[in-house]
């Protein structure tokens, strides 16, 4: 028997052999195409290059594309488990051509591969072609020796390929094996044709035509060929089965799905079994390519299918959580060929484990809710909607799954009831929403949102996408189009931009298309929370509503932003081990250049503090651990050790984002809810510098800080400052601090000689000069003095000079300095009793045109501003003293 893995890799090596690029299954996630919820055939990552919006990587291509059918208009979601064939999750073998070779060569190659490399029966193949491609016909005549009769011309749209109703297009070629008479069924083209003994194994597109509204105008300059093979039905026919669950990948995990649920997959246990294998690689690999359990869009494709397969667990009677415990199977069998399912293990068995012990709980009170409304019930009847909608609102219980449930029964449900109840409760809501006092001017954004749903974000694992535009907003109102030179809000129903929120600005970047529409984002918001709102100008080009844009973010800004987000993390855990556990986030801002973070504290950072939160900061960033994101309920999060962003309101569900080393208990050095864009390892921030610490009110202090190369910038500012002071002070930068310590000193003996002299000076001394001369007033000494240029510090050391010299006496200065004045008096102890410093101090400063002074009785100082009348405070001073002795 040849293995299912050994197939693909046949496949793919005799093509690499043919000179075709071995090309790695893209994402599920179709960030190129706005108009699939998932990548559904081999061919989607190459759209692009068959429009020629893309270079081709090389001129032929082999692929194995993981490939999702569970959503939109390609779901096969309720089939599986029920037929032979169906699957949510499949790989498409596929080789291209993109203007290289065409149908003689690509025929080629089919039949050598198909009855030489695997060795199928050439008489148990037949092909179609397209009713009017003789060329095709001619050919397999040709190449593969087929009778005419097993060369089956089909004149449907079955046979004829096209991309959309504009586009590349051409005629479609198939091979098919016959599974032989024992199983019911014709030949393609027959009425017995949707049998299973006749099954489609490889399709080959002959891309050679343009198409315009479905009318063929002409042909492409080089025509291409597009192949699909599914892996898994060619893996029935290699390996004598005729079911793709007898597959030997299929037969593994169901084995180990019947050893774990003690249920063996025979009688109605049969399709249980089958949901779940298949189920359990739809929901591996979506979570593995970023696909996280939501309520909207594609995170809620995925959680329908787990909670079908987990239903399907139950209804087997596993008494424990069955779909994590079947992960290491998965990856053992499909783990070599896509490595990413490896690396994605923890992640996907911690969402599986934790969705499914939610649901259990979800199951249990709905199906008790349902036996009880059901319990009256008999075949052909329907279940109430507003019922539906009750299991659906109150209990979370999906609407698919109620009519799953009951179908076994042949019990249906009031599909427009249900509708009724949905409706009636958004409208209940919009009046809610009104009367929350949100500005009028916003209804606007809910009546988007009520029409479009949510805009799904993409942009956790990429920077560009495509986008399908729901809605254009000028000047406050809803409008179709928006032209060259007008300023405008677009919203589109997938996008790479965030939002701002949570602190972070939200992103910048560009909406264009191939018909020259350029417009330039400069912000990006998040209305209602729900959608993203891109505000810019039309540079070129007109946009209008329904267009397929691309949406391209600032990339290298998006890096700023993502490290300085990070960063927020890191120094919070780093405050909260320094400072201790009472700091919390009080708000914070994270820009493209800078960012800032307010926490709790009391009082100022030290030096030694700031030094020690960012030396740890850093040490994590060199520690380069990857950064890894979860998905858990908020009460998980905070009970596993998340801590909450302060003003966040939180959902059903959160990211818990855990970055750093782990510690003691196993615990990263950083855990915490953040809905944000992050770095993938914190090695990305690269460098981490504080500014600035300051208080921002009463208990918050703020930190500001730089990373990456904005903090190198700074650095380097710094460096280039100190050496611009070194070469001033003529030295090298490792001594400025001990030159400047030397110049410092060398100022402070200066100013005390400088104040010396000017007291020498002051007093009549120095240099051999008299001492200063006194008067008499009121029959006591005077010594008043007008002083430039001194400093009013000095004032109280001359006054005591004076009044030792005196004896006995009243002393007055006035220093004057850049036209103001301050002024003081002293009195020796023996006249305290007839004068008072304070009141004659007051008595100057008032002719000083100031106001007050204050002391003791035996000192007492002011100031005024009016420097030229201190002679007039001197004599203001003399005539107080003369009144006081009359």
């Amino acid at each position: 028997m040849t293995s299912t893995n050994d197939i693909r890799r046949a496949f793919l090596d005799f093509f690499a052999a043919n000179d075709h690029l071995v090309v790695p299954s893209a994402p599920l996630v179709p960030y190129n195409d706005p108009t699939l919820m998932f990548v559904n055939a081999g061919m989607v990552p190459f759209k692009n290059v068959f429009t020629g919006v893309e270079t081709a990587p090389a001129p032929r291509a082999v692929s194995s594309q993981k490939c999702v059918r569970a959503g939109g208009k390609h779901n096969d979601l309720d089939n599986v488990g029920y037929t032979a064939r169906h699957l949510t999750f499949f790989e498409m073998l596929g080789n291209f051509s993109f203007g290289d070779y065409f149908k003689e060569r690509a025929i080629e190659q089919a039949w050598n591969l198909v009855t030489g490399e695997l060795g199928l029966d050439k008489d148990r193949l037949l092909v179609t072609v397209y009713h009017t491609d003789d060329e095709a016909f001619d050919l397999w005549k040709k190449i593969a020796g087929l009778p005419e009769d097993r060369i089956i011309r089909i004149a449907t749209k079955d046979n004829f390929w096209a991309m959309g109703s504009d586009g590349p297009c051409g005629p479609c070629s198939e091979i098919f094996w016959d599974h032989g008479p024992e199983i019911a069924g014709g030949p393609p083209g027959s009425p017995d044709e949707d049998g299973d003994r006749f099954v489609e194994i490889w399709n080959l597109v002959f891309m050679q035509h343009v198409q315009a509204a479905d009318e063929i105008v002409g042909d492409l300059p080089r025509p291409s060929i597009d192949t699909g093979m599914g892996l898994e039905r060619i893996s029935t026919v290699m390996q004598g089965v005729h079911n793709v669950f007898d597959t030997d990948t299929f037969r593994t995990i169901i084995a180990a799905s019947e050893e774990l649920a003690s249920a063996k997959a025979e009688g109605d246990a049969l399709a249980s079994h089958r949901v779940i294998a298949d189920h359990l690689r739809s929901t591996s690999f979506l979570i593995a390519d970023g696909v996280l359990p939501s309520n909207e869009g594609r995170g809620y494709v995925l959680r329908r299918i787990m909670r079908r397969a987990m239903r399907h667990a139950h209804l087997l009677g596993a008494d424990q959580p069955l779909m994590h415990r079947l992960v290491p199977t998965l990856v053992t069998e499909m783990g070599q060929a896509y490595p990413d399912l490896g690396r994605a293990q923890p992640l996907i068995t911690e969402v599986l484990e934790r969705e499914e012990t939610r649901f259990r709980q979800t199951l249990e009170k709905g199906l008790r809710l349902l036996d009880e409304e059901t319990g009256s019930l008999n075949e052909g009847d329907s279940l109430p909607g507003e019922t539906a909608f009750k299991l659906y609102d109150t209990y979370g219980f999906p609407y698919d799954l109620t009519e799953d449930a009951l179908r076994g029964r042949g019990i249906g449900v009031d599909k427009d009831g249900f509708d009724a109840a949905m409706a009636q409760q958004k409208a209940a809501a919009r009046a809610a929403w009104k009367g929350s006092g949100a500005s009028a001017d916003s209804e606007i954004w809910f009546d988007i949102a009520e029409r479009e749903g949510a805009t799904e974000f993409t942009g956790y694992s990429s920077t560009e996408g495509e986008g399908r535009v729901v809605a254009l907003v000028v000047d406050g109102e809803e409008v179709q189009s928006a032209a060259a030179g007008q300023d405008v809000t677009v919203l589109t129903n997938q996008t790479p931009f965030y939002g701002e929120s949570g602190g972070q600005t939200g992103d910048a970047g560009s909406i264009s298309t191939d018909a020259g529409l350029e417009i330039t984002v400069s912000e990006t918001s998040k209305p209602l929370g729900r959608l993203h709102a891109h505000t810019g100008k039309v540079e070129a080009g007109t946009i209008t509503v329904g267009d397929t844009v691309h949406l391209a973010v600032d990339a290298e800004r998006r890096d700023r932003i993502r490290a300085n987000h990070s960063a927020t993390h890191l120094v919070h855990a780093a405050l909260r081990g320094k400072l201790g556990e009472h700091v919390t986030q009080k708000g914070s801002l994270v820009a493209e250049d800078r960012f800032r973070f307010d926490f709790s504290h009391p009082k100022p950072l030290t030096a030694d503090e700031i030094a020690a939160v960012e030396a740890e900061v850093n040490a994590e960033i060199r520690a380069n651990e990857p950064a890894v994101t979860r998905l858990m309920s908020p009460d998980d999060a905070v009970e596993a050790g998340a801590l909450a962003l302060f003003g966040e309101k939180y959902g059903e569900e959160v990211r818990v984002l855990s970055m750093g080393r782990k510690g003691e208990g196993g615990r990263n050095y950083s855990v915490e809810l953040c809905g944000g864009t992050h770095v993938k390892a914190t090695g990305d921030i690269g460098l981490f510098r504080i500014v600035s610490e300051s208080a921002v009110s009463s208990g918050v202090r703020r930190i500001e800080a730089l990373t990456g190369e904005a903090a190198r910038e700074w650095v380097v500012g710094r460096e280039e400052a100190l050496k611009s002071v070194a070469a001033t002070l003529k030295t090298v930068p490792d001594e400025v601090e001990a030159r400047v310590a030397a110049l410092v000193d060398e100022r402070k003996a200066l100013e005390r000689e400088l104040a010396e002299a000017k007291k020498a000076l002051a007093l009549g001394g120095g240099g051999g000069a008299a001492p200063q001369a006194d008067e008499e007033v009121a029959g006591v000494k005077f010594s008043g003095q007008v002083l430039q240029g001194m400093n009013p510090k000095e004032l109280r050391g001359l006054l005591d000079e004076a009044k030792a010299r005196m004896g006995s006496g009243v002393a007055a200065i006035c220093a004057v300095n850049d036209g103001k004045a301050a002024f003081a008096v002293a009195v020796t102890d023996d006249l305290t009793g007839r004068f008072s410093a304070v009141d004659l101090v007051r008595v100057g400063v008032e002719a000083l045109g100031g106001k007050g002074g204050g002391g003791r009785p035996d000192m007492a100082q002011g100031g005024g501003p009016d420097g030229d009348k201190a002679d007039t405070a001197l004599a203001a001073v003399r005539e107080a003293m003369a009144d006081v002795d009359a």
